[in-house]
């Protein structure tokens, strides 16, 4: 069998992104294998208010707890502790069966592996990875995010929106850098990661690919986690205009958990700065989350988490936030969430709710009020 491949199911993971990283690293297998794996989430989510003064609405919704994935894994065995591997992850959603969409630049069409489409080495001297693949900055808060960059009702979409200036335009307009997708998925890019004692770091570069100069459009981006008694986190990214290379976004974030018996005590920090293709300041937000999770029994999770999110150069864009979650973990392999986010959103500059304030994954909360959401569902993986 050693030549062979076999098709066996994915491990469960506690956390759906920093799992998949570790398919980069080489999961631990002495024979070849293919794997396929995957996540299906869905849910009932209720809101009070609606963008628009569109009153409450009712919905199934997709992706509340993490999102709906498939996809391939596979390593190769090449002795002497080097192994090949690759990795292959779409995103799709559970309520209409559709491909996810992209937050790739417009024009890029459908994308079937929108998460994950790469190869690589590993070994004792760390892993190297080639392709489309998650950046290393946000991974490495995975452990100090109050709510673990959850797909509801987190600081991800704080973090997505910030850098999503990619509608081409004049200088000043806002700016383009075509590989990446909401800065958490990396086109064209080249990671290299190890891990150091208890610190556990990457680095990535993603090429710009215009000729005439291979640094407009790129990207670099570095994180760094310390696991041990406390956990801390470290990142920082910046992507460069494709057209002029000035930087269109420079995104910070550092963090810590403490643990105190069967309480996690977090703190987390996020600085985005935006700016158009000529270097004109068009945003700069602060996002700030504290939480703490209850393991009030051996299958339940509670988690009380606030956010507070504004953007210093529009004044008028600051969201502020408080969630309270209960995860029931019925198998290893199967969850029911529940969720409670309280939204209380200013009027932004265009008169609507800003997304680079949000936590709501789709902004639909109505601007200048405040707005409640209550979200039930289920999550399975295979």
């Amino acid at each position: 069998m050693s030549n062979k491949y076999t098709v066996i199911s994915a491990a469960p993971r506690a956390i759906a992104a920093a799992a998949l990283l570790c398919l980069g690293a080489g999961t631990a297998s002495a024979q070849s294998s293919v794997q396929v794996f995957g996540i299906i989430d869905a849910g009932i989510l209720t809101q009070s208010k609606s963008a628009g003064g569109g009153g409450s609405l009712t919905r199934l919704e997709t992706s509340g707890l993490r999102q709906s994935v498939w996809g391939l894994k596979g390593t190769e065995d090449l002795g002497g502790g080097l192994k090949a591997f690759f990795n292959l992850e779409s995103h799709f959603d559970t309520d209409t069966g559709a491909i996810h969409g992209t937050g790739d630049t417009a024009g890029s069409g459908t994308i079937l592996f929108r998460r994950q489409a790469n190869v690589g080495l590993s070994g004792d001297w760390g892993t190297v990875i080639l392709g489309r693949q998650y950046g290393p900055a946000l991974l490495a808060h995975l452990a100090t995010e109050p709510r673990y960059f959850k797909e509801q009702f987190s600081n991800l979409y704080a973090w997505a929106y910030n850098q999503l200036e990619v509608i081409a335009g004049t200088p000043g307009a806002p700016a383009v850098n075509r590989q990446n997708d909401v800065g958490i998925f990396m086109k064209n890019s080249i990671q290299y990661r190890n891990t150091f004692g208890p610190v556990t770091g990457g680095i990535l570069y993603s090429l710009g690919e215009q000729a005439g100069n291979s640094s407009h459009g790129s990207i670099l981006a570095i994180g760094l986690a310390y696991s041990g008694p406390m956990s801390l986190s470290f990142s920082h990214e910046y992507m460069k205009d494709q057209n002029t290379g000035n930087k269109n976004v420079e995104h910070t974030g550092i963090g810590a958990a403490v643990p105190f018996g069967e309480f996690t005590f977090k703190t987390n920090w996020l600085k985005a700065k935006n700016s158009g293709s000529d270097g004109t300041k068009v945003s700069e937000v602060d996002g700030i989350g504290v939480g703490m999770d209850y393991k009030w029994h051996p299958m339940n999770t509670a988690t009380v988490a606030y956010y507070d999110n504004k953007d210093k150069l529009n004044k008028t864009n600051h969201t502020k936030n408080l969630v309270l979650s209960n995860d029931y973990a019925i198998s290893k392999r199967t969850t029911i969430y529940t969720a409670l986010a309280y939204v209380d959103a200013d009027v932004g500059a265009t008169g609507a709710a800003a997304l680079k304030t949000s936590i709501v994954a789709d902004g639909s909360f109505e601007a200048g009020a405040k707005t409640t959401f209550v979200n039930v569902g289920i999550n399975h993986n295979f």
